[in-house]
């Protein structure tokens, strides 16, 4: 996914032009854009909570009081091997799902430079359009 989207979570005009549009046609609709721009960022989070929630439960419905699997196969080598497996699994998962983390916030901090320097070249233009204006004496200069 780019980051240069129109529909992605922050104030573009896009955004802004779906949010107005949904409350004109069903404020729900345009509630529920003012909620993605302001908290977008953390639906990833979210999923990755409600999926570990979802994991733990399900793990323990496999599992009696006992620390038993209740849905064994019968062969106690095999049952071993499974449970060494899954938790293999559930160790690479652990790992992809803080390597993603880490890859969004850099994509966080990519973004953020990009407005920083947009930002920077915009004031510094702004800077020497107002000088190049005062030294032609266009605009008169306020002593406060």
């Amino acid at each position: 996914m780019t980051q240069t989207a129109l529909i992605r979570p922050a104030w573009t005009p896009a955004t802004i032009a779906l949010m107005v549009l949904g409350f004109m046609v069903f404020w729900p609709l345009g509630l529920a854009m003012l909620a993605y721009i302001l908290w977008g960022d953390r639906l990833d989070a979210f999923k990755a909570d409600v999926n570990r929630a979802t994991d733990g439960f399900a793990s323990s419905l496999r599992r009696n009081r006992h620390g038993m699997r209740t849905s064994g196969s019968g062969n106690v080598a095999f049952d071993a091997w499974r449970d060494e497996e899954l938790s293999r699994l559930d160790e690479e998962r652990k790992k992809l799902d803080e390597m993603r983390r880490e890859f969004d916030q850099h994509m966080r901090d990519l973004r953020m430079a990009r407005d920083r320097t947009e930002f920077e070249q915009f004031m510094a233009a702004r800077e020497a359009s107002q000088n190049k204006a005062r030294k032609s004496g266009s605009v008169p200069e306020i002593d406060g």
